[in-house]
């Protein structure tokens, strides 16, 4: 679920009214020009992505918006493939109020097709505090990452940091400690598998966890985040460059080693993470979300801790980057009730609401104030791996081109089948880029 910018932090939201005083959740909302207010009623329809987070949290939150709004009847539905439901009913003009579309759903297709609402006037009304805008409660850098031509379509909700994972209660068993440079990788994994373990699997189905979770980060750290910056830009040449080749190469000595898992090319990200619970895997990359994704079959003696992916010596990023990702909620143009849409999400991004969500889902969210809490155990890592880090990026690019991500998905299995080198692996991708770099009906972006 996930361009360059620094991490940052949204205030609590609350609904903004006009003369009077009301607690977050009531049921007015301001008219164009603020001089007047209406009645939050009538359905209100929110669909969202059933991921590793589930439903339970927006559902209770539609259930008490709704009690706040007696004339408000919400309704909160969702699947695990949803972008499936409400692509036809997109085009069909049927669309929710509010949605969640997930990580398969070509937002940025959306907006170029006008299918979502411009934002910028609920932005610019009352922040839940009073003091400012809306607007003024988000971090600039984060909203530019929902911008289009100078309009916001996008907002975030939970932030998801990207790293790689061990078990702690194993490691110190062993006498191992989590590998900080890719040297120690390489020793701590000899050790890992004199112990007849693997040493890393990984979600071999969907080839975007190991490239946001090895190829990227790694080229980031042997050539700065310059490398990485310039293959989000579809600069010709970036995406077979000397960084980019390097990580291949890295990713490839890990396979003909024998240190990653047999078969995982070939596992789903719940069969390879099921690997990693029961012990029969010792790392894993994934994001934040693995804890609660993995709750239902995590055995009771296992642990998970984040860290971030072994940096290169003598490389040229600083060994303190890290990807982080958002997933994006937004207001179909079509919505039959969008001011209650946008009211229930103010609602769901309040500081209380925020808080809660740290507390039952283990996750940071992009909503200031709501780390200040006991947080939960599996958390303290990331958060403070995210609070010291000089560099903080997303990669848009699996976002904005997804034609050249599955090409360079593809290639990246084809590697790890032992049918591509890795300079044949960086040649295939730059292809994938090149292409994408002249067809003039793909819209170009551009990482600020």
């Amino acid at each position: 679920m996930k361009g360059i910018f620094q991490w940052f932090a949204i205030s609590a939201l609350a609904i903004s009214v006009v003369g009077c005083s009301q607690p977050a959740g009531s049921a007015k909302v301001s008219e164009p020009g603020g001089s007047t207010t209406k009645e939050l009623k009538g359905d209100l329809e929110v669909v969202a992505f059933k991921g590793g987070y589930g439903l339970d949290q927006y559902e209770k939150a539609g259930k008490e918006f709704g009690e706040k709004n007696p004339d408000l009847k919400v309704k909160v539905t969702g699947d695990p493939r949803v972008w499936l439901q409400l692509r036809p009913r997109l085009v069909a003009g049927t669309p929710p109020d509010l949605m969640f579309p997930g990580w398969d759903m070509d937002v940025w297709a959306l907006i170029e097709e006008g299918q979502l609402k411009p934002l910028d006037e609920a932005l610019d009304q009352p922040a839940a505090d009073g003091k400012g805008t809306w607007r003024d409660s988000f971090d600039p850098n984060v909203l530019k990452l929902g911008q289009k031509d100078g309009k916001t379509y996008l907002l975030p909700y939970y932030v998801m940091t990207y790293g790689w994972w061990f078990d702690p209660g194993v490691f110190t068993k062993n006498g191992w400690t989590a590998p900080k440079t890719y040297a120690e990788l390489l020793t701590l994994c000899e050790k890992i598998k004199a112990k007849g373990i693997a040493p890393i699997t990984y979600q071999g189905q969907y080839p975007y966890y190991m490239v946001e979770g090895m190829l990227l980060p790694w080229a980031a750290s042997i050539g700065g985040i310059e490398a990485v910056n310039d293959a989000q830009n579809l600069v010709p040449g970036a995406w077979k460059s000397d960084a980019l080749l390097k990580a291949a190469t890295m990713i490839d000595e890990l396979n003909k080693k024998g240190y990653l898992q047999a078969g995982a090319v070939g596992m789903s990200h719940t069969e390879s993470q099921t690997q990693f619970v029961n012990g029969k895997a010792a790392m894993i990359p994934c994001g934040s979300w693995l804890p609660s994704e993995m709750k239902e079959v995590t055995p009771p003696t296992a642990k998970m801790q984040f860290f971030l992916p072994p940096v290169v010596d003598g490389g040229k990023g600083d060994p303190s980057t890290m990807l982080i990702g958002v997933e994006p909620w937004m207001i179909p143009n079509d919505a039959k009730n969008p001011d209650a849409g946008i009211e229930l999400f103010r609602y769901m991004t309040s500081l209380p609401k925020a808080k809660e969500f740290v507390e039952t889902k283990n996750t940071l969210m992009a909503i200031k104030g709501s780390d200040e809490v006991k947080l939960p155990e599996v958390l303290v890592p990331q958060s403070a791996a995210l609070k010291a880090a000089k560099t903080v990026w997303s990669n848009q690019f699996r976002s904005w081109y997804k034609a050249a991500e599955k090409d360079i998905e593809g290639a990246l299995t084809s590697m790890l089948n032992g049918e591509l080198t890795p300079r044949q692996f960086v040649d295939r991708c730059e292809a994938a880029a090149e292409k994408t770099r002249k067809d003039s009906s793909i819209p170009k972006y551009k990482v600020s």
